[in-house]
């Protein structure tokens, strides 16, 4: 016989009751004010997760150079590292050592002048290192006109009109006139020519960028550098030169190692590079690189104490995370040289994949191909099915993110598309984007689609 087992009257009601019929989940939680009471954290936990269910799927998302994915490894390091504030180098010694081994690996990786004693520092992400790179060129201009007896109260910076929006920031902030020089339909980078036209006496730098948010492209900086090495001998200028290397600070290095843009130039006084793009890090993480002490200004480094020990510090943020920065050593011993350029490769060569095939489809002409950045911007052709903005609109029907945007002013009149190939995105993955594609388009123009398009879609992911 078995025994009957009766359970105690005093049993609580959470083991009795089904997740979803607590009462703490059959009503809604206040959005914008404190409940009253508290709430146990299996129920505040499945609350937060069900509502993030409605985000998109970050691994469907093309339209972000942000990574989506690490090792398992990687991301215990950073659970084990989250208390950990970067900035109170004397409480956690190890990570400010790491932090320091990351910058000499960039450094050296940016082929920094070792006898000119370079210098860099982590940040939140690419936009605080474009700050710090902006402010270390205004002071530096500054300190030198005032040397000189001229006046330094019109300083500019002299940047395509396809600069990622950071830097018109940086402009309006800190009082810094931005000389756009125009894109035109065709050309979406900045030229020498147009920076020749821009350039003058009060200009505190010119931005080149390695690999621009609009089409992948790099720009031309070794013609940009020499073009400004020309200005100086003739007028006597001295315009340094920033390299916005948000994206292609980590793709040029391993893909094209010969592609003179970095320190090898004299004129290239500072870097920024994202560790969470491709250095392939989960956000925030960036870094500000410059070739000597010298080009950052004694003033603008503050020295605290009250933490413990004295610590410089040159940041927008005091408080700072210690795990992006573990998890980007994390990469940089685990990857190597040999690692990065393999992993770096087979994006590209997705991403090459993946142009390809869309030029051929019909409709479609490329504006880039993916073959510096992964990543690349197409166009529909006139007579146009559909705009830009519904086609991407019908692919987010089917969980894909692609951005539709028009090009920036005198290139306004052209609508592209753009995708960016990360890890994590395999040829599989661009096999069904390119049939939902395909589906976008024809249902999009009106033709509906066929049964076996439909099964194909259907079964997507089966495998």
């Amino acid at each position: 016989m078995h025994k009957v087992i009766s359970h105690p009257p005093e049993a609580p009601e959470s083991f009795l009751s089904p997740a979803y019929a607590q009462r703490a989940m059959s009503q809604p939680a206040p959005r914008h004010r404190l409940p009253d009471g508290e709430m146990p954290p299996e129920i505040a936990y499945q609350l937060i997760h069900d509502e993030l269910l409605l985000d998109g799927q970050e691994r469907l998302n093309l339209a972000t150079f942000v990574t989506t994915w690490m090792e398992k490894q990687a991301r215990d390091l950073m659970a084990e590292s989250f208390a950990k504030n970067l900035v109170d180098k004397d409480e956690y010694p190890q990570t400010a050592e790491i932090e320091q081994r990351c910058v000499s690996i960039l450094g050296h990786l940016f082929h920094a002048p070792a006898g000119e004693n370079p210098m860099g520092t982590s940040t939140i992400g690419s936009s605080e290192a474009a700050m710090l790179a902006g402010l270390a060129l205004k002071w530096r201009w500054r300190k030198r006109r005032l040397a000189s007896g001229l006046p330094a109260d019109r300083p500019n910076l002299v940047m395509g009109a396809n600069v990622q929006v950071v830097w018109e920031k940086f402009c309006r902030y800190f009082e810094v006139e931005p000389r756009l020089i125009p894109v035109t339909p065709g050309c979406y980078v900045t030229t020498p020519a147009g920076v020749s036209a821009h350039v003058d006496e009060n200009s505190i730098g010119v931005i080149g960028i390695l690999g621009t948010t609009m089409t992948g492209e790099y720009e031309p900086i070794e013609e940009i550098h020499d073009a400004l090495a020309a200005i100086a001998k003739t007028k006597g200028w001295e315009v340094p030169l920033h390299v916005d290397a948000a994206s292609g600070g980590f793709v040029a290095p391993f893909l094209d190692p010969h592609l003179r843009w970095d320190f090898r130039l004299p004129l290239v006084q500072s870097i920024n590079v994202s560790g969470h793009k491709y250095g392939f890090v989960y956000p925030g993480v960036g870094w500000v690189l410059w070739r000597s002490q010298e080009a950052v200004p004694e003033e603008l480094i503050f020295r605290v104490n009250y933490l413990g020990g004295e610590m410089p510090t040159f940041g927008l943020n005091f408080s700072r995370p210690g795990a992006p920065v573990i998890a980007q050593y994390y990469n940089f011993l685990r990857l190597g040289r040999t690692g990065y350029t393999r992993i770096l490769k087979a994006i590209r060569e997705t991403a090459l994949f993946l142009s390809g095939r869309i030029a051929k489809m019909g409709p479609f002409d490329l504006v880039s191909d993916g073959s510096q950045l992964p990543t690349f911007a197409f166009r529909l052709k006139e007579p146009a099915p559909l705009s830009a903005f519904s086609l991407s609109e019908r692919l987010h029907a089917r969980g894909w993110q692609v951005p539709a945007y028009t090009m920036p002013p005198d290139a306004e009149t052209v609508s592209v598309l753009r995708i960016v190939v990360r890890e994590g995105f395999s040829r599989d993955m661009a096999d069904h984007f390119l049939r939902d594609l395909h589906w976008a388009v024809q249902t999009g123009a009106g033709k509906p689609a066929t049964p076996s398009e439909r099964r194909k879609r259907a079964n997507r992911f089966a495998h």
